[in-house]
């Protein structure tokens, strides 16, 4: 995140008061310092992809959370997302040429 911010030219005054947190919790993200249940919910995660003009699913991956259209799709093909998984890196190359090639 600290990168994203500083990049974006944001204090980190100016990414609580576009997020609707206080400054110490923007610090402890950037910082990895968050306690159990202090981790980004989904609502500060799009607030924060906002101010940074970040991809929000990204953001979402990041904090751990599987964004909403994406967990749709596991639930849809969960059979398919495992085999996924357990692809390596040169296996799943392939699998992103061909995707790529009907996009």
């Amino acid at each position: 995140m600290r990168l994203l911010r500083a990049g974006c030219g944001l204090t980190q005054q100016q990414v609580a008061d576009r997020t609707g947190v206080s400054v110490s919790y923007v610090s402890k993200v950037e910082n990895d310092r968050l306690h159990f249940g202090d981790y980004p919910s989904e609502k500060f995660i799009h607030k924060l992809a906002e101010a940074l003009n970040a991809d929000e699913d990204e953001l979402l991956l990041l904090a751990d959370k599987v964004p909403s259209a994406i967990r749709e799709k596991i639930r849809q093909r969960p059979e398919l997302f495992r085999k996924l998984a357990e692809m390596d890196k040169k296996a799943l190359d392939s699998v992103e040429l061909a995707i790529n090639a009907v996009s």
